[in-house]
């Protein structure tokens, strides 16, 4: 078998990527080791940015997103106790969707389906050959080898995935900071606590009060590592959660279907090219879910790639892919800067002892009161626009 582009993952990085290079005319093949059920299923990002909601549009997958996401043009932020909002409309120009991966990944794989988009799931033990020249992908399937030649390789499979690990250790260098916290969540088929999201420093930890629908709500409470999913019961959590996010948000309670804990960590790895092989969404960096920008991150890596082979296989030249590194990893540094920035602001450290607790709040309030940081606020949380 012969492609333009193979893909590895058919997760959000390798769908978008597959659906705007058929837009451009360019063959691609997607490599999944798991089955659609598996990765649509996956309980993850539900916040989009305006970009993420102009590439469905460009796309024609917006349909339902724009039947059943919720647009939301400011948030909430909680300081032991008292809630300020910050327009990000007003303040950015953009808002925000909130429309849960799921339902993204639904759309696409719906998509992927009526376009006869060649997926082939249940490949395992993926491997990358002759990245560095002339690249082809091997894989195990129902018992039988496979083989597909390629012109270029899409490593879109995840922190976890082989794409990264296929690039020499000499060729690559990783920045990493891992938290010394998580995050337990839970989903309920219960109201929101509020229309819009609400973000909550307390003196026990971080809270986040989220939806998916006008009635099914996602919260998250700062956790320990060593702590299991059994050490929080239903009435435990929204204990926990309703005395952070305290008497401005009108908590619901209601049994859990959905209850896991989530580490926290910064990761980024340069460059994001080796040879024939490009590196997208997960597989090169990874946020804390704080700030909402990892299936965005993706989103725009997708975008970026796309047009750099659009422009290569158009007769360009090669000048686009030669610079997708850099103009990717540009975005995915601010991208790291907000969530690091918001995530020291929301969330208790083990070293936050009570001046850096007074710091926090000191931070907060000048947040309340400054229209210039809640500018900056909103610009990064919208998502900054593509360079």
């Amino acid at each position: 078998m012969r492609t333009q582009i193979a893909i590895i993952g058919a997760g959000p990085a390798g769908l978008f990527l597959a659906h705007l290079l058929r837009r451009h005319g360019i063959a691609a093949m997607v490599l999944e080791r798991h089955d659609r059920v598996y990765v649509e299923g996956r309980v993850r990002a539900g916040v989009l940015e305006q970009i993420t909601m102009d590439v469905l549009a460009r796309l024609g997958l917006d349909g339902r997103m724009q039947a059943e996401g919720l647009p939301h043009d400011g948030t909430n932020l909680v300081s032991d106790g008292e809630m300020f909002r910050i327009d990000m409309a007003a303040k950015s120009g953009r808002r925000v969707m909130v429309y849960g991966q799921q339902e993204v990944m639904h759309d696409l794989f719906d998509a992927a389906a009526q376009d006869d988009m060649p997926i082939v799931f249940h490949a395992n033990d993926v491997t990358l050959h002759d990245i560095a020249g002339k690249p082809f992908v091997t894989w195990r399937k129902d018992g039988m080898e496979q083989r597909l030649d390629c012109d270029f390789v899409a490593g879109c499979d995840g922190f976890h995935g082989i794409s990264r690990e296929s690039i020499p250790e000499t060729a690559r260098r990783a920045f990493e900071r891992i938290y010394p916290f998580g995050w337990l969540g839970i989903l309920s088929d219960v109201p929101p606590a509020h229309p819009e999201l609400i973000y909550a420093n307390h003196a026990n930890g971080f809270a986040l009060a989220s939806m998916r629908s006008p009635t099914r709500s996602r919260y998250y409470v700062q956790c320990g590592l060593d702590e299991k999913i059994e050490d929080w019961p239903d009435e435990r959590f929204w204990d926990e959660v309703t005395l952070r996010l305290g008497p401005a948000a009108h908590v619901t309670r209601g049994p859990s279907f959905e209850k896991s804990i989530a580490p926290l960590r910064s990761f980024v790895t340069e460059p994001m090219r080796y040879g024939s092989l490009f590196l997208v969404g997960d597989a090169a960096h990874i946020v804390p879910p704080t700030g909402a920008k990892g299936l965005n991150l993706a989103v725009s890596d997708a975008v970026m790639l796309s047009e750099a082979l659009a422009e290569f296989y158009g007769g360009g030249g090669s000048s686009a892919l030669d610079g997708y590194s850099a103009r990717a990893l540009a975005r995915v540094w601010k991208a790291e800067r907000f969530s690091w920035w918001f995530t020291g602001l929301t969330h208790r450290f083990p070293e936050t002892d009570a001046f850096a607790r007074k710091m926090q709040v000191a931070e907060l309030a000048y947040l309340r009161q400054s229209e210039a940081l809640q500018t900056v606020f909103s610009e990064n949380y919208v998502g900054l626009p593509l360079t």
